[in-house]
């Protein structure tokens, strides 16, 4: 038997596919032209990744008509039922169900598990193929209630993973090469709520493994950044970019959308991180249900004030199934379009100032393409590098570099 894996979405996605295939016992491999099993593990956050997967499901059925397709990820939990009683695919697996791989990897009659969405994962990835990076998921679910997110509904409330279980994890992909580490879930900062722990401690306590060299960490909420959390900053294994989810910067907007963090607060806290010359990202919506006129002006006079360099600008789509659907769409399209296109500018003119400053860079070389050798700074920016040798996977202190307009470059 062959498998081939689809994955669609996030890192946890990226993660929990990592998992199956180093639980599967078949054969994996790298095309479906080669399958007798594709695994397609979905994203379901928009209606738009609906469509994505649903897309490549139905031109592999037409490319390949002799395969067996299986669902899972956060589209088996939103339109998995739909999609096996339409006949769309083989079998549905949720997922609980993916720590069972090799069983259902043997079902020969069709089947629909979706599992229960109170697990926590009990085995780990000791091995990873064709990347210089390893994520490590330290939980799942999330207890915010965002109204334009489906997440908690497909992922199941917060729980965190055992601390012992990551830090093994960690020491094993350690003494395999791997010496950077990227935290992730679905809500990362809500780690330990259910353990009596936080993730400053975890984050403390992997410092301490031989051979991690860089904790890199996934988004993170304002309100999930306290004084602890502010002390390990200046551990110099921890990545000096973080990923802070605003969504918006108006108070106005926020309350709309169901969001914890406000404006004047944020931007403290935003203020303060700069302070350390940490690179600062964060998710953000235009043209969500009730953005005016009068909220935009106001939310892009905010929004120009926060010393962001990276962004994760989205256009507003509608997700059935969340309160925000239920909202009369008033932006339109075009307008949200532009909005997306001011957002984007600032933070460039913002990112390119921010890597003029610096003066050290510390990257780890991930590939060779293009005749450069390609990585990310500890600000998580690109930089691309001309070597005579072979430098794939290697860290390399650059110190002469040319500042470009979306990357760094420089030679060795």
């Amino acid at each position: 038997m062959k498998v081939f894996f689809k994955t669609f979405g996030c890192r946890t996605n990226i993660y929990d596919t990592d998992l199956m295939k180093s639980l599967v016992i078949s054969e994996i491999v790298n095309n479906e032209s080669e399958a007798d099993i594709v695994i397609v593990n979905s994203c379901t956050v928009t209606n738009s990744a609906d469509s994505n997967f649903k897309h490549y499901i139905n031109q592999t059925k037409k490319n390949y008509p002799d395969i067996k397709i299986l669902l899972t990820g956060c589209g088996a939990h939103s339109i998995g039922e739909k999609m096996f009683q339409n006949g769309e695919i083989f079998g549905v697996f949720g997922h609980s169900e993916k720590e069972n791989i090799n069983l259902i990897l043997e079902k020969k009659n069709r089947f629909y598990e979706i599992g229960d969405l109170d697990f926590v994962n009990e085995k780990i990835v000791t091995d990873i193929k064709g990347r210089s990076r390893a994520f490590i998921k330290i939980q799942e679910g999330c207890d915010f209630e965002c109204a334009y997110c489906i997440l908690p509904s497909v992922r199941g409330h917060s729980r965190s993973i055992t601390e012992n279980k990551i830090l093994e994890q960690i020491k094993i992909l350690s003494q395999n090469s791997f010496s950077e580490f990227i935290l992730t879930g679905i809500n990362i900062g809500s780690y330990g709520k259910d353990t009596n722990t936080t993730i400053s401690k975890l984050i403390k306590n992997i410092s301490k493994i031989s051979g991690v060299k860089r904790i890199r960490l996934g988004s993170l909420e304002p309100s999930q950044i306290d004084d602890e959390f502010m002390e390990i900053l200046d551990d110099s294994l921890i990545e000096k970019h973080l990923h802070i989810a605003l969504q918006h910067t108006s108070d106005k907007m926020l309350r709309i959308m169901n969001r914890r963090n406000r404006v004047k607060s944020s931007l403290s806290l935003f203020e303060k991180l700069a302070d350390k010359n940490i690179a600062l990202g964060t998710d953000y919506i235009v043209g969500h249900p009730g953005e005016s006129d009068e909220i935009w002006q106001e939310a892009l006079e905010n929004f120009k004030k926060f010393p962001l360099t990276h962004g994760h600008i989205f256009r507003y789509s509608p997700r059935y199934g969340t309160k925000s659907a239920n909202l009369k769409i008033d932006v339109r399209g075009d307008v949200a379009k532009n909005r997306l296109k001011i957002l984007d500018k600032i933070i460039k003119e913002n990112n390119f100032n921010f890597r003029k400053k610096q003066q050290n860079l510390k990257i780890l070389i991930e590939e060779y393409k293009n005749g450069y050798y390609q990585g990310f700074d500890e600000f998580f920016n690109k930089t691309l590098i001309k070597s005579e040798n072979d430098i794939t996977h290697n860290w390399i202190n650059l110190e002469d570099y040319e500042v470009k307009e979306d990357f760094n470059m420089g030679e060795i």
